[in-house]
């Protein structure tokens, strides 16, 4: 057992302690040593024109959409009387009646806003009642300050037109 007990403690008949000293001795060295340094300022050197390209980069999180100025319009000619316009803005839809405390009169327009392409879709539906076979019924969209897309009917009674619009397709 006491065999055991000093080759446990001893390498190469030297103490375990007097090895593992050299061994610190020979790191303290290395680290103290001009290698080094310069080795550490290659990697700062090599950290620092990653991050600058990496900052330098275009940035693609927008993913190419942007704001547009909108607008929706609702006309008849002469006579003719608007009974309701629905406006419709990616999922979001409003719809307005003629009553005699909220009245639609012509034309009608919803007043410039700004929508995100990101939207994708841009809907315009009114129905109107008309008197006369040769009365119109217009809708126009705006996007930007020009009409984009416009829908005419033309009739006698209730005429219904509508107007879908997709920044998505081209």
């Amino acid at each position: 057992m006491e065999i055991f007990h000093k080759s446990y403690f001893y390498i190469n008949k030297k103490p375990i302690f007097e090895t593992l000293k050299n061994l610190f001795g020979e790191m303290k060295q290395f680290y103290n040593s001009k290698s080094l340094l310069r080795l550490s300022f290659l990697f700062v050197l090599l950290f620092s024109v990653i991050t600058v390209v990496n900052s330098c980069k275009k940035d693609d999180d927008d993913d190419g959409f942007k704001d547009h100025l909108v607008q929706f319009e609702v006309k008849t000619s002469a006579g003719g009387e608007i009974i309701s316009v629905v406006t419709q803005v990616g999922t979001a839809q409003s719809t307005m009646y003629n009553t005699p405390t909220t009245p639609l009169t012509s034309p009608w327009s919803s007043g410039e806003f700004f929508v995100n392409s990101s939207q994708a879709q841009l809907n315009l539906d009114a129905n109107a009642t008309m008197p006369d076979p040769d009365s119109e019924l217009t809708i126009n969209l705006y996007i930007d300050g020009e009409v984009v897309k416009t829908a005419k009917k033309k009739g006698k009674g209730v005429l219904v037109a509508s107007i879908d619009y997709s920044f998505l397709e081209p």
